[in-house]
């Protein structure tokens, strides 16, 4: 069999309706059964996280409400989250990719790319594609897909082309093909408000983006639409990153309230505590940024989202709520809003935060210099986690402040 092409070889490995397959290799009497992974069904939050592929089947979709999905199909069979359970299963799909390749890098609990353009043994990419499921399957009894392809965006188009247990080549010489026809809402980075924005400039189909003159995409869309544009034509030169594993970008929290509220104080209660949350998480990584977004979602499901960017990073809870509150109120337009969010993005270790110099502490701050130099030069040839200045042992974080909608699943990859 011939290779590819001597271009690069990327796969993306999708686990496929991860929570609910994990939940049915633990028990075998859920298999075939119609299974959905939910918050509390006894309040609105209650909402499908994830389901079976026979749930689905009968028309059960993430995001659902739980009251709605037992009504569409009364034999749901409805089970609460187990996060230490998914990131177990998770640990171990990444440890079986470690023997394929050290270019791996995870996504999120359940998918990751791998570069193994040097590790073929001249192997066809497919056989060690159709090698690497089976091996999950067996192994762990948990189904994937794969998607092959020279980039990461067409890999990861690939792998959704064909689901449960699918393996897809996606060559650029596909693009006008299989990509051009599809409308540009079901491409990876568009979503319903780009939709709408790509719609209003007469763009309404994947091969309408790639075709589009640059300046009117990016008058449209800034350095997105761009960015977008050169997806659309198969262009994607970033490298599969190992080290993205220490990169957190940004720590946040939602919550779908129980009823659609137009209360001010319990509106800003609900800012109190997810004030309270991110901030928990921000002390128990250690972490600040200087970026603070809010996300509105109305009762029609509108979002609605407003951001302010400080001089200094910020991680204290009552100065995120103090903020968050004030970007509300020039925000909402008094409509009954469904969902609250408060996120802090931009996010880097406290020690790594720029200090403001004065006479007292520039001499300080100028003996750190030689040994930041220095686990600079480390961190360059060995990678990001080889080395911190200093260890800071903090407090135990409570699980409030680790669960697998964030990254924190990567921390298991670093050990």
């Amino acid at each position: 069999m011939k290779v590819l092409s001597k271009g690069r070889i990327i796969f993306h490995v999708d686990m496929n309706s991860f929570y609910a397959s994990v939940e049915q290799a633990h028990n075998p009497e859920l298999k075939g059964k119609t299974i959905a992974i939910a918050g509390n069904p006894k309040e609105r939050r209650g909402i499908i996280v994830t389901s079976s592929y026979e749930a689905r089947a009968k028309g059960i979709y993430t995001t659902m409400n739980v009251a709605e999905a037992l009504r569409k199909c009364p034999d749901l069979i409805l089970l609460p989250p187990d996060f230490p359970k998914y990131r177990a299963a998770s640990k171990a799909m990444f440890s079986i990719l470690r023997g394929y390749t050290d270019l791996i890098e995870p996504v999120s609990i359940d998918e990751g790319y791998i570069d193994i353009t040097k590790n073929t043994d001249n192997r066809h990419p497919i056989e060690i594609a159709k090698e690497i499921q089976l091996r999950i399957l067996n192994e762990l009894d948990l189904p994937c897909s794969i998607g092959i392809a020279p980039n990461k965006f067409l890999a990861k188009t690939a792998s959704d082309m064909k689901k449960p247990m699918g393996i897809t080549v996606l060559r650029k010489r596909d693009i006008p093909t299989k990509l051009w026809p599809l409308p540009v809402i079901e491409m990876h980075g568009v979503g319903e408000s780009t939709a709408k924005k790509l719609a209003s400039i007469k763009v309404n189909t994947i091969g309408d983006l790639a075709h589009i003159e640059e300046h009117v995409i990016r008058q449209a869309l800034g350095k997105n639409g761009v960015r977008l544009r050169a997806r659309a034509n198969g262009e994607d030169n970033r490298e599969v990153d190992p080290n993205s594993i220490y990169e957190t970008k940004s720590v946040g929290n939602s919550t779908t309230l129980p009823n659609d509220e137009t209360d001010n104080e319990i509106l800003e209660k609900t800012f109190d505590t997810l004030a309270s949350k991110v901030a928990e998480r921000l002390d128990a990584k250690k972490l600040c940024g200087p970026t603070l977004s809010i996300l509105i979602r109305d009762a029609d499901w509108q979002n609605h989202t407003r951001s302010r960017t400080f001089h200094n990073p910020i991680y204290h809870k009552d100065v995120i709520y103090e903020e968050a509150v004030k970007l509300f109120y020039k925000t909402w337009d008094g409509a009954p809003i469904r969902l609250l969010g408060v996120t802090i993005s931009n996010v880097i270790d406290r020690k790594q935060s720029v200090e403001q110099l004065s006479i007292f502490n520039f001499e300080d701050f100028a003996k750190q210099e030689p040994i930041y130099d220095l686990i600079n030069k480390i961190q360059k040839k060995f990678g990001k986690g080889a080395i911190q200045k200093g260890i800071e042992i903090g407090k135990k974080s409570n699980y409030a402040s680790k669960t697998s909608f964030s990254k924190d699943f990567l921390d298991d990859l670093k050990e």
